[in-house]
């Protein structure tokens, strides 16, 4: 292998068999550098993009200096249009919320625009206040209802949300809170076991599970004389006094033999909050949208 050439080309000629620019002077084992002027378009656009940061440092807030940094010959700051815009949405903010806090809660439903600021602050709320209970998807678990499906203890339309959500479920030292109170018919003796096993047989028979026929044709007149007061004569509930639909397949407590027999042996008595004092009327008001739209609301 040759050394490299410490003699330099010529810059006027590229050498023998080459045309066009001369060289750089540079040469390396033989290879040498043509020297190519760049692209004048090119050289236009460099100079432009050097005029427009000169114009931009004059206009606009650009240089660190001792005590802050320049502002600029236009005065324009980020934060101050930020705070514009911050302003402006706050405000609107407000105007929806007087307005959310103001309509009848029968018609929020009747007004879009209001609807869906309500659905969307509600949604806040209830990932905050509510999720322990209800899960992040609202789907509930046992005990905690399930706020997805149309099957509601109190009633699932815009008022009745409301008052549920504002006033709670058994909820001490709330006058308007919501009361439903089934007797533990095992626990204080009202019925016999044998007496409990048969009125499971007949809840199991209106709900259309597997059940003993003989059981619960025995079952039948316990459930009249005990249970239909307060569940209907049909097993489909009564809203006024809180008391489940017991023909269908949804169950706060289980809807198996066993948690039924368990259910009517030792009542279940679950408590919510009265978020009432604790929530503002608007908040509730969003968390009453924000339920109803869940795909359950009546």
């Amino acid at each position: 292998m040759s050394n490299p050439s410490k003699d330099k080309a010529s810059p006027e000629t590229a050498g023998p068999g080459i045309t066009g620019p001369g060289t750089t002077g540079h040469e390396w084992d033989g290879i040498v550098e043509l020297n190519h002027p760049l692209p004048r378009w090119w050289l236009w656009v460099f100079y432009a993009t050097i005029a427009f940061s000169l114009l931009w440092v004059i206009l606009y807030p650009a240089w660190p200096i001792p005590g802050g940094y320049t502002k600029g010959t236009l005065g324009y700051s980020t934060r101050s249009e930020i705070e514009t815009q911050m302003a402006a949405l706050h405000a609107q903010r407000d105007a929806e919320l007087a307005g959310i806090e103001s309509i009848a809660i029968e018609d929020l439903g009747r007004n879009p625009r209001l609807l869906q600021a309500a659905i969307e602050g509600g949604r806040s709320a209830f990932q905050l206040h509510c999720v322990q209970c209800h899960g992040s998807g609202a789907a509930g678990s046992v005990g905690y209802p399930n706020l997805n499906d149309d099957d509601w203890l109190w009633g699932g339309d815009y008022e009745a949300i409301y008052d549920t959500i504002r006033h709670g479920i058994r909820q001490p030292g709330n006058d308007d809170t919501r009361i439903s109170m089934m007797p533990s018919f095992g626990r204080d003796e009202m019925l016999t076991q044998p007496e409990i096993n048969e009125v499971t047989e007949y809840v199991l028979s209106i709900s259309r599970q597997q059940h003993d026929a003989a059981l619960a044709a025995r079952g039948a007149p316990i459930f009249e004389e005990q249970c239909s007061a307060c569940h209907g004569a049909d097993g489909k509930g009564v809203r006024a006094l809180g008391a489940p639909d017991l023909t269908d397949a949804i169950w706060l407590y289980g809807g198996d033999r066993a948690s039924v027999h368990g259910s009517i042996n030792v009542a279940h008595a679950g408590v919510m909050p009265a978020w009432q004092g604790r929530l503002s009327d608007s908040v509730i008001r969003q968390l009453t949208a924000y339920v109803h739209s869940l795909g359950g609301g009546e």
